[in-house]
């Protein structure tokens, strides 16, 4: 017994410097985590619960007031149906074409590299190039898009001076980028799988649709899972893309939340109004987080 005490004790002293040596190593993460992260947070909450300081006088705590405000906000109302409107066609269309892309480049043909390349290029393109190319796509005379309809005789469309159609030519750039960056996330988890599983479906006569449905969409579901969230956090941060191509124009038809938001806070000067906005929208990305946590994680096969 008295030769096991020495032994326990000398060993604490290196568990405790083991434990110091990893936290002083997520130091410099940790700091920027709370600098850029956590505090922006927690200060935007602590804003949005006081007035704008305006004419000399200063802030004073109003309470919920900013927020029972955006009730009677028209545009922002406007502004978060198109937005949810937004997220609920874009995220399941990128989803399943970058999914569809990357079932398509996972075999071993010829110019496979090409077309992986071609389909990953628009999500390293930055965003101005991106809507200045789909603006010429869209010019109301001489946009190619009319040029199409002129060969079969159909009348020009001002596709991002209507209503009705300025917020769905958004979304249309939205999953052209965004599906060749989430097929890269699809095709590295394809290529995980064992291929003897692919084999032994072949050899028991699975087709191809019954092995993808039965074997390779379980073992997706982490892939998915990711994918989802990241979806869903692009579909709420989206402000330059707006800016470059309507301006949340016609008449707000495609204003989304964080483009109001920055519009309120820098063309409008109302920085207690834009916090309690960016609050609202930081609780919906964490309820969507939870809500997809939830259903997906118990359904998802880690390896």
């Amino acid at each position: 017994m008295s030769t096991v005490l020495p032994t326990v004790a000398a060993r604490r002293p290196r568990y405790w410097s083991l434990q110091l040596y990893g936290y002083l190593l997520m130091l410099p993460a940790l700091g920027f985590l709370l600098l850029f992260t956590h505090y922006p947070a927690l200060a935007t909450l602590w804003e949005s619960v006081f007035s704008a300081a305006r004419n000399g006088h200063p802030a004073h705590f109003v309470g919920l007031d900013n927020y029972l405000a955006l009730l009677d906000d028209e545009v922002f109302i406007q502004s978060l149906w198109n937005n949810l409107l937004y997220a609920a066609i874009t995220i399941p269309l990128a989803v399943l074409l970058s999914l569809m892309m990357a079932l398509a480049v996972n075999r071993h043909l010829r110019g496979n590299a090409l077309v992986r390349a071609a389909f990953f290029i628009p999500s390293l393109l930055p965003m101005i190039a991106i809507a200045n190319l789909w603006l010429f796509f869209y010019t109301p005379q001489l946009g190619l898009l009319n040029k199409l309809l002129a060969l079969f005789s159909i009348p020009a469309i001002n596709w991002l001076g209507e209503p009705g159609s300025a917020l769905y030519c958004l979304m249309a750039v939205s999953v052209w980028r965004e599906a060749g960056f989430f097929m890269i996330f699809y095709l590295a988890a394809l290529q995980q799988i064992d291929p003897r599983l692919s084999e032994a479906a072949e050899i028991e006569g699975a087709s191809r649709s019954y092995f993808f449905r039965r074997v390779q969409w379980p073992l997706l579901m982490p892939t998915t899972l990711f994918v989802l969230i990241n979806a869903s956090m692009n579909a709420f941060r989206i402000v330059d893309q707006v800016i470059a191509m309507t301006n949340g124009g016609p008449d707000n038809s495609s204003s989304l939340l964080l483009f109001y938001i920055y519009r309120t806070a820098f063309s409008y000067w109302d920085m207690p109004a834009a916090a309690a906005m960016t609050v609202v929208l930081l609780v919906i990305l964490a309820t969507i987080a939870l809500i997809k946590f939830n259903l997906l994680d118990k359904r998802a096969h880690y390896q």
